[in-house]
This record gives C-alpha cells, structure tokens and sequence, in this order.
C-alpha cells in the first residue's frame, strides 16, 4: 500500500507535493504532526516533508493567533471586561493559569490544535507574541517527533 501511494504522489510535481503538504498542514488536527507523517508516507524526503508540514501548521497558527487578538481588542475596547465565561471556558482558564503559554502550547496539542488553544490563550488576555512564540516551538518539535517516527516505520514496512 505504502508502495502505491509513494508512485501515485511520484507521477505529481515536486512543487505541488510541497504545495499539498504545506496545505493540509494548515488544518486543524491535521496539522504538522500529521503532515509530516503524509509527507514522508507519499515519498517526500523526511527533512523537505517535515519543513512543510511545519511551514503550514504556523502560518494558519500565526493568522489565527493575531486575528484573535484583533477581534479581542475590538470586543474589550468598549467594555473594559470580559465576557461572561461557561463553566467549560472558566474550566480552560484555570489550565491556562495553571500551565502558562508555554505548558499549554507544548502539551496542548495532546489534546487540541494549535489554533484552538492559541485562539483561547489570546482570548485570556495572553501576549500574541508570547503565544506565537510558544506555539512555534511545539509545532516545530512536534512536527519533527511525528516525522522522524513516520520515517522510521515506512523504513521498517519497505523492508
């Protein structure tokens, strides 16, 4: 199966390979931990697979992170105060006050996308700079975590 998939991506252009890779990255769940693995599934090389993966899981993460940020400053200038918060929101606000930007970016993506905890720390009044940051950082290690164990099995299931 893997060898099918590898020769069916082999027939596409390099250039849209890359193109696919950085695109399907950009969605959430998908993102760079699983990008990286289709990557390296359909014959990429691991380094080139796990670029892109990363490339797209921060770039949807960066414009959501901001535009998060842009729409809370416009819903707070007028008020000064937050929203009411559901008691799943109050919930996640003491995680986050528990963890920080950065225990939530590394280990938040066990459980969501990086663009939905980010969009909730910056929701919490989070620097974007802070998050971005944080966010960068576990995107990169998890992409590369995921590609590096993708490389290993393929190699392990080609022998």
């Amino acid at each position: 199966m893997i060898e099918s998939i590898q020769e069916f991506a082999g027939s596409i252009p390099d250039w849209l390979q890359w193109a696919g890779i950085i695109l399907v990255s950009a969605i959430p769940f998908v993102e760079s931990y699983f990008g990286a693995v289709i990557g390296v599934a359909i014959g990429l090389n691991p380094v080139v697979a796990i670029m892109m993966a990363i490339i797209g899981n921060v770039v949807s993460m960066l414009a959501v992170v901001y535009g998060a940020g842009a729409i809370r400053d416009k819903a707070t200038k007028n008020n000064g105060k937050d929203a009411e918060s559901s008691p799943k929101r109050q919930r996640l606000k003491r995680m986050f006050d528990k963890f920080g930007v950065p225990g939530v970016s590394l280990l938040g993506q066990t459980l969501l996308p990086s663009q939905i905890t980010s969009m909730a720390m910056v929701g919490f009044g989070a620097d974007r700079n802070a998050v971005a940051f944080w966010q960068i950082i576990s995107i990169i290690l998890w992409g590369v975590l995921f590609g590096v164990l993708a490389t290993l099995g393929i190699e392990l299931a080609l022998r």
